[in-house]
C-alpha cells in the first residue's frame, strides 16, 4: 500500500469544531436508527458547502432489500430540501476491530452529488480517534455519465 493509501487517523478533540459537529450529529442521530435484525446501528451526518447539516441513520426492513443505509438518509433529506452539493460525510457504527465505511451504493450515491473530493470522518460512538479519508479514495472508479 502506497503512503497516500494510507489510513490517516485523528484525535477527536484536535479536529476543527465545524467537523466535531458534523461527527457529534452522527452520534446523536445513530440512537434513532431502527436496526431490529442486525442490531448494527449507524449514523451519518452530510454537510453541504453552506454548512448545513443533515443527519440520517439506517432502517431496516424484514425484506432486508429494502433498506436504507445511514448515508443515504441523510442524503435524500439533504436533496429534498434542495441541496444538490456535499462538503463532507461523517459515518457512526460500532465495530470493535475496524472503522465502518460506506458501503459500495452509498460511495456511488454520496458522488453523485460531489463536484469535488469530499473528506469522510469514520468514527466510533466513544469519539477518541476518528478515521478521516475521502470519498474518491474510497471510490476511485466512480461511474461518471458522460452523454
Amino acid at each position: 500500500m502506497a503512503d497516500s493509501e494510507k489510513i490517516t487517523t485523528a484525535e477527536f478533540k484536535s479536529l476543527d469544531k465545524d467537523v466535531q459537529e458534523l461527527i457529534n450529529a452522527a452520534i446523536k442521530v445513530r440512537n434513532q436508527s431502527y436496526c431490529p435484525y442486525s442490531k448494527f446501528a449507524v449514523g451519518a451526518a452530510i454537510q453541504t458547502p453552506c454548512g448545513r447539516i443533515f443527519t440520517g441513520c439506517n432502517i431496516e426492513t424484514s425484506t432486508y432489500t429494502p433498506c436504507i443505509c445511514a448515508e443515504r438518509t441523510a442524503a435524500a433529506k439533504a436533496i429534498s430540501e434542495g441541496f444538490r452539493e456535499f462538503s463532507a460525510v461523517a459515518v457512526v457504527a460500532l465495530q470493535e476491530t475496524s472503522y465502518t465505511t460506506p458501503c459500495g451504493v452509498c460511495r456511488e450515491f454520496l458522488s453523485e452529488f460531489a463536484k469535488k473530493d469530499i473528506p469522510i470522518y469514520i468514527a466510533k460512538p466513544a469519539t477518541i480517534n476518528v478515521m478521516i479519508t475521502s470519498l474518491f479514495k474510497l471510490l476511485p472508479h466512480r461511474f461518471i455519465w458522460s452523454s
